[in-house]
């Protein structure tokens, strides 16, 4: 992977990031990680060790996407609890320590944490909604999968990893496999190993556009300046994956996805031409969802959407949502804005931002 490089489609665009590591940034801890060649370590932006050099960073959507490119987490800044460095209260923080360090088999009642920090079992629902978008129900399933990907990453087999993140029976993971894993648990294991994704590269307004595809659907669409940068991202993503150029098989997808990149059509997470195959909580589903109901052209902030979508305190969980987009254009992200209406950081970079903004407000008014 190059050093320049993003792991994952989901992140801000390596200028943001490097901005941030450089004034080290509290406030993007949590959006995405840096690791460091010359080091071996991965860290918060807000880390306050010797700055490294830029020819030996890159980035990364997860702490689970940094150890899979073999970095190690940092003893300084621990990234792994970045939950406890980014806002969180002290009785949600404290709550969620206390549902990690629980055993997986007889996880704590949500009764029995909420009395442990100091608050009814109501209110604690109610600050997890607010500060991570999601119930305490919600957010331990997540953690589950978490637990079960990153034993599969870690090489180990597809029953021990089950076990270990405390799943009773194998088909409770294959049952919900495909909305955790985006694949089967064996084909997800060590980077996607026995899966098989094509993909194709296109020219637009706004650069080259790669779409990548499984056979359930579109995994990626990522906006850059030159094909070798956009498939060593997919390659990054995907490290053990059958991935193949395919321009052909894919021609129809793309049609759809340049159709709404370009906002003639009315974006739709269930289309025909853009079927997605692509990972995320409902509590991000939701969000994205909302997205696409904004029309061509017009922009919502943060709190706005956390409003539409019955969360209106969760603005936070809703830009962090947005970070972790895969699919430029089809999950519309660059109509999102912050609470001044300012262009806020874009995976794709603020200028791409601003000129999506433009072009869908010109065509809309044609």
């Amino acid at each position: 992977m190059a050093l320049a490089s993003l792991s994952h489609p989901g992140l801000p665009d390596p200028e943001t990031c490097w901005q941030a590591v450089q004034k080290r940034d509290r406030a993007s801890n949590g959006r995405f990680w840096f690791s460091v060649k010359s080091t071996g370590v991965y860290c918060l932006p807000s880390c306050a060790a010797r700055p490294p050099l830029r020819k030996n960073v890159a980035f990364h959507a997860s702490p689970e996407a940094a150890e899979a490119a073999g970095f190690r987490a940092c003893k300084r800044c621990k990234p792994r609890d970045w939950h406890t460095e980014a806002g969180l209260s002290k009785p949600v923080a404290r709550a969620t320590a206390l549902f990690d360090t629980a055993d997986n088999d007889t996880p704590p009642s949500l009764v029995e944490v909420a009395r442990k920090v100091g608050l009814t079992a109501n209110t604690l629902s109610k600050r997890f909604v607010a500060e991570l978008g999601v119930n305490p129900r919600d957010w331990l399933v997540a953690r589950k999968r978490e637990r079960f990907r990153k034993a599969l990453r870690a090489g180990e087999s597809v029953a021990g990893a089950m076990y270990g993140a405390g799943y009773g029976s194998p088909s409770r993971v294959y049952e919900h496999s495909d909305k955790s894993l985006g694949m089967t648990p064996a084909t997800y294991a060590k980077g996607g190993a026995g899966a098989h994704i094509d993909y194709t590269t296109v020219d637009s307004d706004y650069g080259r556009v790669l779409v990548a595809s499984t056979d359930k659907g579109i995994a990626a669409v990522f906006l850059g300046e030159s094909d070798r940068a956009l498939e060593k991202e997919l390659k990054g993503d995907f490290p053990s994956a059958d991935i193949r150029r395919n321009d052909g098989a894919l021609s129809t997808r793309v049609k759809g996805v340049l159709a709404r990149l370009y906002g003639r059509k009315p974006t739709a997470l269930d289309a025909p031409d853009v079927p997605l195959d692509i990972i995320g909580t409902a509590f991000q589903w939701k969000v994205w969802k909302a997205l696409t109901e904004i029309p061509a052209g017009e922009t919502r902030t943060y709190g706005e959407i956390a409003k539409r979508i019955g969360a209106p305190k969760s603005a936070r969980a809703v830009g962090r949502a947005c970070a972790t987009n895969q699919a430029a254009g089809v999950i519309p992200c660059h109509r999102a804005v912050g609470a001044s209406g300012a262009l806020t950081g874009y995976r794709w970079g603020v200028a791409r931002k601003e000129r999506l903004l433009a072009e869908e407000r010109r065509r809309s008014s044609t």
